[in-house]
């Protein structure tokens, strides 16, 4: 059985690692942790790569909170996020094609965090038609063979292949790799399952 934690709207590297397995676990009795693709991601926008950011409520005191336990803070984040990805990517080949489901993840209530990345996988499981059952941890469990919570770290140095695709604005910037798996749909639509294959670590 595969770990991995959950995040917003994960980057390549983790659906790459996610197509291997039929069934996998989210990890979600971990101690959250700050600057990680838990509450953030990465776009293509039209100044280059582009932050979105899910505000979070810090705990007052100095006690870890677990990843299970985190609040969203602000409720514009919605707003402003598909605002974001609508300017950057509404005339790429795709977008137009899952922007009604897209707009039922950015307009749905949410109070905790886990709701929303849980819910962004989702979204990509259906759009890509992975058909990926996926359960929850009911307690921290450091020895697991099949150890992928690492992918959400984004300063991990990562030794995958990715191979340069059409992207938005890549004749200004060149190409940007391990983006949100976003970036990848809207681009390459149903073949991103193709690209997802030829991801890996060696």
């Amino acid at each position: 059985m595969a770990l991995f934690i959950p995040t917003y709207f994960s980057p390549i590297s983790q659906y790459g690692k996610i197509l291997n397995f039929d069934s996998f676990i989210f990890e979600i009795e971990d101690n959250f942790q700050k600057q990680t693709y838990r509450n953030r991601c990465y776009i293509f926008g039209a100044n280059g790569k582009q932050l979105l950011n899910i505000p979070i409520s810090h705990p007052k005191t100095k006690e870890r909170k677990k990843t299970k336990d985190i609040l969203i803070d602000d409720s514009k984040w919605q707003k402003r996020h598909y605002k974001s990805l609508k300017s950057a990517y509404n005339h790429s080949p795709f977008f137009e094609f899952y922007e009604s489901d897209l707009q039922k993840v950015f307009s749905k209530k949410y109070t905790y965090l886990i709701d929303v990345t849980i819910d962004t996988f989702l979204f990509i499981n259906d759009a890509l038609d992975l058909s990926k059952k996926h359960s929850t941890s009911k307690n921290y469990d450091d020895s697991v063979s099949n150890d992928f919570r690492y992918l959400a770290n984004t300063n991990t140095q990562l030794d995958f292949y990715f191979e340069p695709y059409i992207q938005m604005f890549d004749h200004k910037y060149g190409f940007l790799e391990n983006l949100s798996v976003l970036d990848l749909l809207f681009m390459e639509g149903p073949n991103s399952i193709s690209y997802l294959e030829k991801t890996s670590v060696n």
